[in-house]
C-alpha cells in the first residue's frame, strides 16, 4: 500500500495512536521518529509536518493520556456521599494507571529529556485535575472536608500520582492485597487529616 502524503487530522490521530501503541508495546524506547512513522504507514518529514519534532509528539501523548484519564474520572458516578465519590475518583484515578503504565510514566515521570510540558499539555492536565477540585468542593460543601479546595486537590492528586508511580515500579508491594492496603492506609491517613481544622 502506497504512503499516503495527506498532512490530514486522521493521519495525525494515526501517527498518535501509532505511538502510544508502540509505548506500550517496546517501551520508552522504542519510540523514535521512523518506527512510529514506519507503523502508521507514512513518511517521517509527514510526521514532523504535523508535530514539528520528537518533543511535540511526546506532548501529544501527554496531553492524549490526560484526555483518556479525565474520560477515566468522569466515569465515577457522584452520589450522595461525596466521600465516597472521592475516593471512587482516586480509585479509577489507579485503575488508569495500572491499565496505562507506559502512558501514565509519560504523563507523571517526564522519562523524555526533550519534552518539557507547554501551554496546551498543562492545560490537559489542570482539566483532569478540576475534576478532583469538584468532588472536593462538594466534600467541603457537606463538612466532610476542611480547608482550601484547590490546595487538598493538588495533595491528593500529587498523594494519586507518587502511589501509581511507586504501585507501576514494582515498589509498592509484592501481593495485590499488600498494595491494595497501602493505597487505602494512604488514602485514608490523608483523608483523616483534612477532615479537621489544621493546626
Amino acid at each position: 500500500m502506497p504512503r499516503t502524503k495527506q498532512r490530514t487530522p486522521e493521519l495525525r490521530d494515526r501517527l498518535l495512536r501509532c505511538a502510544i501503541a508502540t509505548l506500550e508495546a517496546d517501551g520508552l524506547t522504542a519510540l523514535t521518529v521512523r518506527r512510529v512513522a514506519t507503523d502508521a504507514r507514512t513518511s517521517a518529514p509527514a510526521l514532523y509536518e504535523l508535530f514539528g519534532d520528537r518533543a511535540g509528539l511526546v506532548g501529544a501523548i501527554f496531553s492524549e493520556g490526560f484526555r483518556r484519564l479525565t474520560t477515566a474520572l468522569e466515569v465515577s458516578p457522584e452520589t450522595d456521599d461525596p466521600l465516597h465519590d472521592l475516593r471512587d475518583c482516586i480509585a479509577a484515578f489507579r485503575t488508569f494507571a495500572r491499565a496505562n503504565p507506559v502512558l501514565a510514566e509519560v504523563m507523571f515521570s517526564r522519562p523524555f529529556a526533550d519534552f518539557e510540558p507547554g501551554r496546551d499539555e498543562l492545560a490537559a492536565a489542570r482539566r483532569t485535575r478540576a475534576l478532583i477540585v469538584r468532588r472536593v468542593r462538594r466534600c467541603l460543601e457537606a463538612g466532610a472536608l476542611t480547608g482550601d479546595a484547590i490546595d487538598i486537590s493538588h495533595v491528593l492528586f500529587a498523594l494519586a500520582r507518587g502511589l501509581a508511580v511507586q504501585e507501576n515500579a514494582g515498589l509498592l508491594g509484592s501481593g495485590g492485597a499488600e498494595r491494595d492496603r497501602r493505597w487505602r492506609l494512604a488514602v485514608d491517613a490523608t483523608l483523616a487529616g483534612l477532615d479537621r481544622p489544621p493546626g
